[in-house]
Parts: C-alpha cells; sequence; structure tokens
C-alpha cells in the first residue's frame, strides 16, 4: 500500500483528493484538515511524521485569500512560507516526497505569452510572494519534491468563481464580470487525479511543473462558459466589467504551460 497523508484536507483540492480516494485501492490516505493537523506546530507535524511512514505527503494547506492577504500579510506568510517548510523538514526526515501545491500569482503578468517553468517568479501581491517562499524554501530543504503551479481553481466543493457565478445568478439579472485578467481556468477534480496518478505509477519527477486544464480564459469569457454549461442563458445576461474594483494588484496574464 502506498501511504499518502493529505494535508489541509477541508480545502477545494483536499475535498477533491477524498472524493476520488475509494477509487485507489492501493493508496491508504490520511486526510488532515487544519483542525487536526496546523503546519505551523513544528511538533505536531514532526510527531505524525514519526507516528507514520508516509511515502507521500500532498500540501493542500494554504492561505489563499488573495484580497485578505494585503491587509494580513504576516498570516500569508507563516502558513504558505513557514508551514511550508516545516513540512518539507518533516518530509526530509522521514524521508517521503512532497508534492506541494503553489500558484500562478508568482508571477507578475507581465510577460506577452504564457508563462512556463523556466520563467523567473515576480510576484506583485502578498499573496504570491508568500507562495513564492514557500517554494524557495522547499527548494532549500531538500531534493524530493515536486512543486505544482496550478490557476484559477473550480469545483463543487469551497468558494470558487464557479460556484459564485452560479450562486449569483438565482438573485441577480445582471453579472458584471472583468474582461481585463487572462489565465487557466482548473477543474481541482482534474487535477487531484492527474496528482494521485503521478504517486500511484511512481511517474514522479521531482522538481516544478505547472498544471492546468489546457486553455486560457478571461474571467468574462470563463464566465460565458459557466452561463452555458449550466443552461444559464435565460436567467442572466453578463457585461463585461471594466472598472473591476480591488485594491490587490493581480497579474493581468497568468497562463501557464
Amino acid at each position: 500500500m502506498i501511504k499518502i497523508l493529505v494535508t489541509g484536507a477541508s480545502g477545494q483540492l483536499g475535498s477533491c483528493l477524498q472524493k476520488i480516494a475509494p477509487t485507489f485501492k492501493t493508496c491508504q490516505f490520511y486526510f488532515k484538515n487544519s483542525g487536526e493537523l496546523d503546519i505551523l506546530n513544528k511538533k505536531l507535524v514532526n510527531s505524525l511524521f514519526e507516528k507514520d511512514k508516509f511515502d507521500y505527503c500532498i500540501n493542500c494547506a494554504a492561505y489563499t485569500n488573495v484580497e485578505l492577504a494585503e491587509k494580513e500579510p504576516e498570516k500569508a506568510f507563516k502558513v504558505n512560507a513557514e508551514g511550508a517548510r516545516n513540512i518539507a523538514l518533516a518530509c526530509k526526515k522521514s524521508q517521503t516526497g512532497l508534492v506541494h501545491l503553489s500558484t500562478d500569482y508568482v508571477f507578475d503578468g507581465e510577460k506577452q505569452g504564457p508563462y512556463t517553468i523556466h520563467d523567473i517568479p515576480n510576484p506583485v501581491n502578498e499573496y504570491g510572494k508568500s507562495k513564492l517562499l514557500g517554494e524557495q524554501y522547499i527548494k532549500e530543504v531538500f531534493a524530493n519534491f515536486l512543486i505544482i503551479r496550478t490557476s484559477w481553481l473550480y469545483s463543487e466543493f469551497g468558494k470558487n468563481f464557479y460556484k459564485t457565478i452560479i450562486e449569483k445568478s438565482k438573485t441577480e439579472k445582471i453579472l458584471r464580470v472583468t474582461d481585463e485578467q487572462i489565465g487557466c481556468p482548473t477543474n481541482a477534480n482534474n487535477l487531484a487525479m492527474h496528482i494521485v496518478k503521478k504517486l500511484t505509477e511512481k511517474n514522479i519527477n521531482y522538481g516544478i511543473e505547472h498544471f492546468t486544464d489546457g486553455y486560457s480564459s478571461t474571467w468574462f469569457d470563463f464566465a460565458k462558459k459557466i452561463v452555458k454549461d449550466q443552461n444559464l442563458q435565460d436567467k442572466v445576461q453578463l457585461v463585461k466589467d471594466r472598472n473591476y474594483c480591488t485594491f490587490v494588484k493581480r497579474p493581468i496574464n497568468s497562463v501557464l504551460i
């Protein structure tokens, strides 16, 4: 049996991993949410890794509120950087392979084309900076890591753009959506399946990789797709919003390949 620890198990990706776990009969999953495992608690983290010898750890634990990170960056850095380092140190000590989730927001969005793993990160907000520092800490600790950068995650779980459009369509006739950002909408269920297949097939090349569903879109175009998928064309009208209100600077282009 392949023993896999999943941290941040109640988040969007963690929930998708829990959903698909029963289909992988050769894996024994250990799901820990933030209440069960505080990755900032080094003693608790080390104790867990010493007690159960995991083959892999999928670190989904993260501070993901981009807006709030600007107001309380110390919290974002604690979880996304210091927490990631604690997990990496425990993995190194116990010889556990680490899969760590990162983000398209490590890039500044100034590039004219898609970002590759060879492009130099340059985050423009606190969330992106905290995730990049987490990457750097992991690289400093040991070599058996796979950092997967992904973008615009959505699923039936948690809070995400796809669910927001559906919910707003129930009470609003007109939805204003920005078309000033372009990225890669990614179904978290696809990402979950991608990760576990890599581990079960022992097809893991340590380093950094980018994973998306393979197409780019603006938020407006993604909203159009959601409305079409859910047959909401007669219930809601989409309007391009060129005055999207946010005090957080975001990368205009965060397309990953």
